[in-house]
């Protein structure tokens, strides 16, 4: 078993792969058609429906764990590759990393100082070279922030 993830990780990473293939949808498409062609031969029974009604009902109950946590994993994956672009890029604001943790109100706050940044004629933000002796991956100082009006400072963050 591989340490570094559950029972469950690995089920719902083989679940996910499984179930996104078109074989898996011709298959499921399959079944609704043997299902309603058994329609006849159980005279379109209660219990015939009720087949076809518990049989999705468990299907998807089951698959909304598996979905959550195949979103929750792509979700993390892609904040800490963002996180990374942010860090890296010179004119970037590092205060935006770790936006996904802030409140509604803090992340709408942000969207709206973006899009008055943004409607705002700028000149395109030329990006600087390292300083002698500086980490071009971590770099110190602050920038304008847009939501304070471009007269306050959004504070960079430090090598991590």
């Amino acid at each position: 078993m591989d340490p570094g993830h559950s029972i469950f990780d690995r089920f719902a990473r083989w679940t996910e792969h499984q179930l996104g293939r078109s074989a898996t949808f011709a298959l499921a498409f399959l079944s609704i058609v043997l299902w309603g062609v058994t329609g006849p031969l159980f005279g379109w029974s209660d219990t015939w429906q009720l087949v076809i009604n518990t049989g999705t009902t468990i299907v998807t109950f089951l698959m909304v764990f598996v979905i959550q946590n195949t979103q929750n994993r792509d979700t993390r994956a892609l904040q800490l590759k963002l996180d990374e672009l942010i860090r890296v890029t010179a004119t970037a604001r590092n205060s935006l990393m770790g936006l996904e943790e802030k409140s509604e109100s803090e992340v709408e706050e942000a969207k709206s100082a973006f899009v008055e940044f943004a409607s705002r004629d700028h000149p395109p933000v030329e990006p600087r070279s390292p300083r002698a002796g500086e980490d071009p991956l971590v770099r110190s100082g602050e920038l304008a922030c847009p939501s304070r009006g471009g007269s306050g400072k959004c504070g960079r963050a430090s090598s991590p």
